[in-house]
């Protein structure tokens, strides 16, 4: 065996064929690179796949190892960092002009980027759900799909999401109530407290301190729902939370004390998935900004209504919002509800049981 035989490059490299120049006539010259920049997404979509299979195999076990956090969080970065390069990638693809891609356009129809079913296939196992995906012209997202694609797709919804792993992760997670603390109700005596120390805030308007306390009598009414059971189920809806109460509350006591060491690899799982849909949102920025300077508010090749589209699943389609919105409850960490000393010594690592 031999490089080129390992890395079978007379078929990668081969792999290249334009459609313009194929009746004759020169081939449109950016009609290469048009296909060597989506070939490497490509590849780099199914090293994504590979890595974020792996981690639904760790998340979706019964028990997470404590050897398996580091691994996980390995894994996270990896994915963040080939995300970062696809974004980087459009720099490559905007050095042609849109009318160089408007020699061999035409030509593709109808193919389009929305029949990428690789890309279909990551937002679906990291855990975004067809609830919440938007349509196009009233069409499913999997509707350009092939018969396979879409099977894949369907057999992926079907299976544990990374979501769905992270989630159960978090609601088993202990320490959030023992006999000697409650997180909870020390969390909102907190919250008390910072609405009387507006209130004795010197040089603050009247309204000012109006509205600094209806804000926090507002964060206090969403934690309150974070912390119980019944009220959490009255308001789900009306707040958009997907997690469960007890993965959410798990996860806000991860980032209210992930400088205690026990929780500093768990906090950069949460840092990590927050990274991963921060890219796949710069990415589908990219790809609208991309798009609108190449084709303006012309349809796209596959008949999508092509930007107004794209540009609404920037937000639409983030997968761990629920994550995001924790950040509403965090707080200075001089102001943090102090742990009792048999809890201080179980975040430390000479507190785990040997």
């Amino acid at each position: 065996m031999d490089y080129t035989s390992y890395l079978q490059l007379e078929r990668l490299l081969s792999a290249q064929t334009l459609v313009t120049g194929a009746s004759g006539g020169d081939p449109a010259h950016d009609e290469h690179l048009f296909i060597i920049v989506h070939q490497a997404y490509e590849l780099w979509f199914k090293q994504i796949l590979h890595e974020v299979a792996y981690l639904q195999r760790l998340f979706n076990a019964e028990a997470l190892p404590d050897e398996a956090l580091g691994l996980a969080v390995q894994t996270l970065n990896r994915i963040v960092t080939i995300q970062k390069h696809l974004v980087q990638q459009v720099d490559i693809l905007e050095t042609m002009t849109p009318m160089s891609f408007l020699e061999f356009r035409d030509q593709l129809r109808p193919a389009s980027g929305f029949q990428s079913a690789q890309f279909r296939l990551i937002e679906t196992r990291l855990g975004l759900p067809r609830s919440q995906r938007l349509k196009f012209d009233e069409r499913s997202f999997d509707a350009l799909l092939d018969t396979g694609s879409r099977k894949a797709v369907e057999m992926a919804e079907s299976d544990r999401t990374l979501f769905h792993g992270i989630e159960a992760w978090l609601a088993r997670m202990p320490f959030l109530e023992t006999r000697s603390f409650d997180f909870g109700k020390a969390l909102q005596d907190k919250f008390v407290e910072s609405e009387e120390r507006i209130t004795r805030q010197a040089g603050l308007a009247d309204a000012e301190i109006e509205a600094q306390r209806a804000a926090i009598a507002r964060q206090r009414h969403m934690l309150k729902a974070i912390l119980d059971d019944e009220i959490f189920s009255y308001v789900q809806p009306e707040q958009g939370w997907r997690m469960r109460r007890p993965a959410l509350e798990a996860a806000l006591f991860i980032c209210l004390y992930h400088h205690k060491p026990l929780l500093q690899q768990p906090y950069q799982i949460l840092k990590s998935l927050m990274d991963v849909d921060e890219q796949m949102t710069l990415w589908r920025m990219r790809h609208v900004m991309m798009v609108a300077r190449m084709i303006g508010l012309k349809v796209g090749t596959g008949g999508s209504s092509g930007v107004g589209y794209l540009r609404a699943t920037v937000d639409a389609h983030r997968v761990f919002n629920d994550l995001f919105a924790i950040s509403t409850f965090l707080a200075p960490q001089s102001m943090l509800p102090p742990l009792p000393p048999e809890m201080e010594r179980a975040m430390t690592f000479q507190g785990m049981p040997s």
